[in-house]
């Protein structure tokens, strides 16, 4: 069997990875308001590479200025982002990690308050379920536009120096907003059945790929599942095979938990990754993310046909999560972190404000 601290190689670009561990894209809202990395998120970021992940990537980061979700986000939407960008990438080289920027459009859920515009969607949408506001439907020459802008922002990431990035395609923010049969109502070229609605992430994926290198890591990370935008794991496999078929790097699932199943189909007792290894064998790498804090866990998820894991909480928690994959009992202390903790693992006061928000997180 695979152990996560063995090497893995991405067969079409050539670069090896020295484990199986990825650092998963993680908000922290420490980014300068104009979107330009602060000094506190680049060493956040440097110590988990420091700490042995074999895949460091930044958090999700915003393709155009009105596509920013939250305050403290970084951005990719102009040149004055490249000089942090290259320094960070120039550091995660330097300690031994492949660097991916996560890049997307938050959709519906840029609010208004940060970016002085109505967000947009696939189709006209409510914001919130107690409000009458709703999003503004993207005409096809604004969906042209942000395909552009992925493109665009994928290019400055090549031009700082990262490996790669992933197309943050999960948790309801605009590429999933095109996904969903609740949010994408489109009866054009970009709606219809899963073939048209994965129209605009195709496009995506062909524009990236004609502004980057040959050798420019390319992935897409998904959610199996989601409720609220109206993704259903017959569409997401099915989608699979498409994204095999546009030639992706790998396929990172977002599976919140790895060792629970799918919500549409009860009586079936295979985990998400199993739901999509089976479906896919080995044609594209998967990555699996979802509550994985001990080596136990992660074989466990390695054995249900994941190629590497993901992790955040447990990388927030403990920077050198990654260097003891080899123990075999390794089971890092858990939640609530003391504030103390949290600042000795590379957080800033931001971060761990940021953190109080979750639920048990901090003590």
């Amino acid at each position: 069997m695979t152990n996560p601290d063995e090497p893995f190689e991405f067969a079409r670009t050539g670069h090896i990875s020295r484990n199986r561990a990825v650092l998963a894209a993680m908000t922290n809202k420490q980014s300068d308001s104009d979107g330009t990395l602060s000094e506190a998120e680049i060493n956040w970021l440097l110590m988990r590479a420091e700490g042995g992940f074999g895949i460091v990537t930044t958090a999700a980061t915003h393709v155009t200025k009105n596509g920013q979700g939250w305050k403290g986000e970084m951005g990719v939407w102009g040149d004055h982002h490249i000089p942090g960008l290259t320094t960070l990438a120039n550091g995660i080289r330097k300690r031994g990690a492949i660097s991916l920027a996560q890049i997307f459009h938050g959709g519906m859920f840029a609010p208004e308050a940060i970016t002085g515009e109505r967000p947009v969607s696939a189709s006209e949408n409510p914001l919130s379920g107690d409000s009458k506001d709703t999003s503004r439907r993207l005409s096809s020459k604004e969906i042209e536009g942000i395909i552009s802008s992925f493109g665009d922002a994928a290019e400055r990431c090549s031009k700082a120096g990262f490996d790669g990035v992933e197309l943050h395609g999960a948790h309801g923010y605009l590429i999933c907003q095109f996904l969903g049969e609740k949010t994408n109502r489109r009866e054009d070229e970009w709606g219809g059945g899963i073939a048209e609605r994965s129209r605009f992430l195709m496009r995506i994926i062909e524009d990236v790929r004609n502004k980057v290198p040959d050798d420019f890591i390319l992935g897409v990370r998904i959610s199996p599942e989601h409720r609220k935008v109206g993704v259903r794991l017959h569409d997401s496999l099915e989608l699979s095979d498409i994204l095999v078929d546009a030639g992706v790097d790998f396929l990172h699932i977002s599976c919140w938990d790895c060792s629970w199943g799918s919500s549409e189909f009860v009586d079936d007792r295979r985990t998400l990754t199993e739901w999509f290894s089976e479906r896919l064998g080995n044609r594209v790498p998967i990555i699996s993310a979802g509550g994985i804090w001990s080596t136990s866990q992660a074989k466990t998820v390695i054995s249900h046909g994941a190629d590497m894991v993901a992790v955040a909480r447990a990388a927030i928690g403990h920077a050198d999560w990654a260097t003891h994959l080899s123990e075999e009992t390794y089971d890092p202390l858990k939640p609530p972190f003391s504030p103390d903790h949290l600042v000795e693992q590379g957080l800033s006061e931001t971060f761990v404000d940021y953190m109080r928000g979750w639920d048990g997180f901090v003590s």
